[in-house]
């Protein structure tokens, strides 16, 4: 009898373990469905740049040098420093909206006024793809990081994957208000 209650105790570890490989490997694959959601979004974002830097140099020559840091920040994407990448792309992207404000001609001209707002769609949908990814992420690290499933987790190999944060080029900071 003792044979048949190790036996089915080693079936029911081994179903287990099966249940729990299969739904972290879920996760990874949703963290990656996630990511491939977030990368669209930015490819989208930097096809829009040059548009905007073209229509934005006609008005505003004596800017080129912002301009043209805004070109050369978007060129090549290795992993490790998208994130940062992308903010400092968003901080560039702010300077050439401010710049907005000295002509009130690019205020008023239709294919600016369209590429700024296909910017705001974009930094719409990017902001939804990184709740979703970021939303795939906790529920990966919680599977990844709780008991007993982290057992199965470290011994297949499986990790906690980091939350991605871009600023939004849109964002506006919020006035102060003194009463």
């Amino acid at each position: 009898m003792t044979a048949y209650a190790l036996l089915g105790a080693i079936v029911v570890v081994s179903v287990w373990v099966g249940f729990a490989y299969n739904r972290l490997v879920r996760h990874a694959a949703l963290v990656r469905e996630g990511w491939s959601g977030i990368d669209v979004q930015l490819e989208r974002r930097h096809d829009l740049v040059p548009n905007l830097v073209v229509v934005v140099q006609s008005y505003a020559k004596h800017e080129r040098e912002l301009l043209t840091d805004v070109a050369r920040t978007r060129a090549g994407k290795p992993t490790a420093e998208l994130e940062a990448r992308e903010n400092a792309l968003t901080s560039q992207l702010r300077g050439v909206l401010a710049l907005v404000e000295a002509y009130p001609a690019l205020r008023a001209d239709t294919n600016f006024l369209t590429l700024q707002q296909q910017l705001v769609d974009i930094e719409e949908q990017l902001q939804m793809a990184r709740r979703y990814y970021n939303g795939t992420v906790r529920d990966n690290n919680v599977a990844v990081e709780s008991f007993p499933s982290n057992l199965v987790a470290r011994a297949f190999g499986f990790g906690a994957q980091p939350f991605f944060q871009v600023e939004s080029a849109t964002m506006r900071d919020v006035p102060s208000v003194t009463l």
